[in-house]
């Protein structure tokens, strides 16, 4: 896939510009009112979709999509896991590299000793003690042995505790080798999973006329909105109203200043990104430290109910948690939406809530 962040030309920044005029506006419901139809029957249209309806393939595409993005969770998981197993497999490795030094020096210590004692004769020190006839020298003889036990006890210890230590390094090798290839395995997989559902997904579109595929992006929109509505219709609007944080003003202007920006499943930008890319690298201008997925953040970051949300907060998409938004106020969110698509302000309503979190919550 082309990873492209460049390309934004004049009427793609008005564009823009527009969209986040309206977003942001106090008659948020105008922002996302439906236009005209532009076409006869736009759901009903049949031809290079293979005898399929405009709305069966938007079904299936949007299907394909979804499992993508779940699947790039599962990939950008395992590669964070790759990394950190990576990290730890290389301090093992010096670890092992400073104990097998220490050991070295221990043994050259040990053969020494053991040389120093064949020079002896190889008398014990006891037994020579018990044969000196000088009191004097048979008292420093005494405190001479103890130290030399001392020594030795002291040096057989250490050579058993780095002994040890080895040990410990090489059962712990071990099994972060076995975590590392278990999420290689898992990376290798979902990025096997991702290119296919992607590349059904075009096909199936590259299929279509160009009017069939400006009428296949009205009925995307045109789902888009209607959930919209309905989720303003309730009038969550209403009891919203709650200030960002000084953090969380941070994090909205940096997501803000992605606009027009192309989504790439696994990018964390600066060019190009996808839905959770986007947020934590936001609330890392922040100044808060996230999850890397989309699912993670969900499971690990604190739950507020969605009549309290408010600017910064994380929006929480589908059933698998497989999709986030950033709230920027007025019922809007910017998000990244998916392949083919360029990061954009869109309902916070138009497509299924699964929750929301707050980074930064006091």
């Amino acid at each position: 896939m082309r990873r492209d962040g460049t390309g934004r030309g004049a009427s793609v920044t008005a564009a823009t510009a527009l969209v986040c005029a309206l977003g942001m506006s106090a008659v948020t419901e105008a922002a996302y009112a439906a236009p005209g139809d532009p076409g006869p029957a736009p759901g009903s249209a049949r031809g290079g979709s293979g005898g399929k309806s405009l709305d069966e393939v938007r079904r299936e595409v949007e299907g394909l999509y979804r499992k993508a993005e779940s699947a790039t969770d599962a990939y950008n998981l395992a590669r964070e896991k790759q990394t950190r197993q990576e990290r730890a497999v290389v301090k093992i490795a010096r670890a092992v590299v400073k104990a097998r030094k220490e050991m070295a020096g221990l043994r050259q210590k040990a053969g020494a000793m053991a040389r120093a004692q064949y020079r002896g004769g190889g008398m014990p020190a006891e037994a020579r003690l018990l044969l000196n006839d000088d009191p004097g020298d048979f008292l420093d003889g005494v405190t001479l042995a103890r130290k030399g036990q001392q020594v030795t006890h002291g040096l057989m210890s250490r050579l058993e505790r780095t002994q040890a230590a080895l040990d410990r390094y090489a059962k712990s090798a071990s099994r972060e080798w076995e975590r590392l290839d278990r999420s290689r395995a898992k990376k290798a997989a979902a990025k096997k999973e991702i290119t296919a559902r992607l590349a059904r997904a075009q096909r199936l579109e590259s299929r279509l006329a160009k009017k069939e595929r400006e009428r296949l992006r009205w009925l995307e929109e045109e789902k888009a909105r209607t959930a919209q509505n309905k989720w303003l219709d309730t009038g969550i609007l209403r009891g919203l109203g709650a200030d960002a944080t000084s953090s969380g003003r941070r994090a909205v202007g940096f997501a803000r200043a992605q606009i027009g920006k192309s989504y790439v499943w696994g990018a964390v930008g600066p060019d190009t990104f996808d839905c959770s890319g986007l947020t934590q690298r936001a609330w890392a201008v922040g100044g808060r430290a996230i999850p890397r997925t989309s699912q993670e953040q969900w499971r690990l970051l604190p739950r507020v109910a969605a009549k309290d949300m408010r600017p910064g907060d994380l929006i929480i998409y589908f059933p698998d948690a497989s999709h986030v938004g950033m709230y920027v106020g007025g019922g809007a969110i910017v998000h990244a939406p998916r392949p083919g698509r360029r990061i954009t302000v869109a309902g916070a309503g138009s497509m299924p809530i699964l929750g929301v979190v707050r980074p930064d919550r006091a």
